[in-house]
């Protein structure tokens, strides 16, 4: 029955129901070029990238470290690269000084990180919340560096509170792989991929309304 249906619908209303039903982007012509993206945009999503990779990177050293793959001496290498790469995307804005100065800050933070994954693996207690307290110390230099450098558009407690959760998630996450509770390690991952985004986005916009001479 359905095939007579099929042959009795006349060839051209089915053709005028696929051009309906076809999103218009889909109809665009192939020699059409996609607008070039404005210095707003192309910020947007350099920031996105990058701080994404943090956290990428960050998952993949945990999973090495935790599970003493071959990796693990690689994965911080590519880390801690990320973390020129993000003071290197503020320099336009701040000057070579700045960057390199986040660059240290989230080297540190970073570095610091690993040792608390290495003191928690080995179950040294009074090691990893000595660790710990060198992070959230760190984590508020990171918070101070940024509000100093745009106060009006990243207020201090602001940019602490963004910091200090980043740390908690990856704190939950840590844990979650040492004791091998998979669904909580994923969660915890999901919560810190959205939250990082959240970041990135609160950055952009703040450089963006900090200069805007640079975006026109």
């Amino acid at each position: 029955m359905h095939r007579q249906l099929f042959r009795s619908f006349p060839v051209a209303l089915l053709i005028c129901f696929m051009l309906v039903t076809v999103p218009q982007s889909a109809l665009a012509s192939s020699s059409h070029h996609e607008p070039e993206p404005t210095k707003g945009m192309a910020l947007h999503d350099a920031m996105r990238k990058l701080w994404a990779e943090h956290v990428f990177w960050t998952r993949i050293f945990i999973i090495s470290a935790v599970a003493d793959l071959g990796d693990k001496g690689f994965a911080p290498e590519r880390l801690l690269q990320n973390q020129v790469e993000l003071g290197n995307l503020l320099k336009p804005y701040y000057g070579d000084a700045a960057g390199d100065q986040l660059t240290n800050l989230l080297k540190e933070h970073v570095i610091t990180a690993a040792q608390i994954v290495a003191a928690a693996r080995a179950g040294d207690k009074p090691k990893q919340e000595e660790a710990t307290k060198r992070w959230f110390l760190n984590a508020d230099q990171i918070a101070a560096f940024l509000s100093d450098a745009n106060p009006r558009n990243w207020p201090r407690a602001e940019m602490q509170q963004m910091m200090r959760e980043h740390l908690n998630l990856t704190t939950v996450e840590v844990s979650a792989r040492i004791q091998g509770n998979w669904a909580a390690d994923i969660a915890a991952f999901d919560k810190i991929h959205e939250q990082i985004l959240h970041m990135a986005d609160m950055l952009t916009e703040g450089i963006v309304k900090q200069h805007p001479a640079k975006f026109k």
